[in-house]
């Protein structure tokens, strides 16, 4: 059929059949093949794709008050996630607590809405940084697909969104008893501004946790004499040194490289000392030691003193980190 048939301004969005129905389009025409139903209720002319537009479609027939959340909020606001989460096929959305659970086969519904935060994204409702950070602690927990790291890494990611750490902090204590508490407490204090991406934050994990010098994330860099040469990764101010995490994702083109080398040599003619930092230097126990020797070397730490396994990547919060039980008498 033509799409022609349809009201023009139902042709660029998602549309309620009953909105069609009310405005002369038939049930037939409804049930066409030019037509995708993304959710029951809606129609659309094209099929959406993307988390967004997947979420403008069922906002269509959500019930109000409500925002999208957890897993789906933490997508919009841009907060990484571990691949299980990121690649979820659900939308997750809360609700007041009186309201009626949704049942979709493609929405998972949460309650509490009321306690929530909710700021807009590109015109949708969506849980705030803060409270979708704390909402991550359902999904920690052994077979769970988050962990410590995991929580750190969304943390910094949701501290930057709000220019302080302090909300995320209150977000968790307004909580009764959030799943996931005694992770997202530890992970708390690990938290800071300024990581531009996860491994940023993950290598900065790795070089405390292997007792070296906390280094700041994304500094402005300038030479002895005050030239301004770009900003750092991972920052040792008064040790001049700087570290420099290479990712597959952006440094890999011949135009990154090149821009890379030009960046790396400036800062390194500006008297300062530049260390390169790859994945498997977080995630490979042996490139590990080698790359924590490495910094230890130009950090003026003695190597001897690192402590190469409590570097490794954390899941768990430490055992003596959780308050222990009461025994049943």
């Amino acid at each position: 059929m033509d799409a022609q048939d349809l009201p023009p301004d139902l042709l660029s969005r998602p549309f309620r059949t009953s909105e069609a129905r009310r405005r002369g389009v038939t049930p037939s025409r409804l049930r066409a093949d030019d037509l995708w139903t993304p959710t029951p209720g809606v129609r659309t002319l094209e099929i959406p794709m993307t988390l967004h537009e997947r979420a403008c479609a069922f906002a269509v027939v959500a019930p109000l008050p409500f925002a999208f959340a957890h897993a789906t909020a933490a997508r919009l606001l841009g907060i990484p996630l571990p691949y299980a989460l990121d690649e979820d096929p659900h939308l997750h959305i809360v609700t007041r607590t009186e309201a009626n659970r949704v049942r979709r086969f493609e929405v998972v519904g949460h309650r509490g809405l009321e306690s929530r935060e909710v700021v807009e994204v590109d015109g949708l409702p969506v849980v705030g940084p803060a409270d979708t950070w704390a909402d991550l602690g359902e999904y920690v927990g052994a077979g769970r697909p988050v962990g410590l790291d995991d929580l750190i890494v969304a943390g910094d990611a949701a501290a930057n969104l709000l220019g302080a750490i302090a909300p995320l902090k209150r977000a968790v204590e307004a909580r009764v008893r959030p799943r996931g508490k005694v992770t997202l407490t530890f992970a708390l204090p690990r938290i800071r501004l300024g990581a531009w991406s996860p491994m940023e934050t993950r290598s900065r994990l790795m070089v405390v946790r292997a007792g070296l010098p906390e280094p700041r994330h994304n500094l402005p860099v300038f030479s002895r004499t005050g030239e301004w040469l770009g900003f750092g990764d991972l920052v040792w101010e008064e040790q001049r040194v700087v570290g420099e995490y290479q990712g597959v994702e952006f440094h890999t083109r011949a135009r990154d490289r090149t821009h890379d080398g030009l960046r790396r040599d400036r800062i390194a003619r500006g008297d300062w000392t530049v260390v390169d930092i790859v994945s498997a230097d977080v995630f490979d126990h042996d490139e590990r030691a080698v790359k924590l020797r490495e910094l230890a070397g130009v950090l003026g730490v003695n190597a001897h003193l690192l402590d190469v396994m409590a570097a490794a990547p954390q899941f768990f919060a430490p055992a003596q980190f959780a308050r222990p039980r009461r025994r049943r008498s």
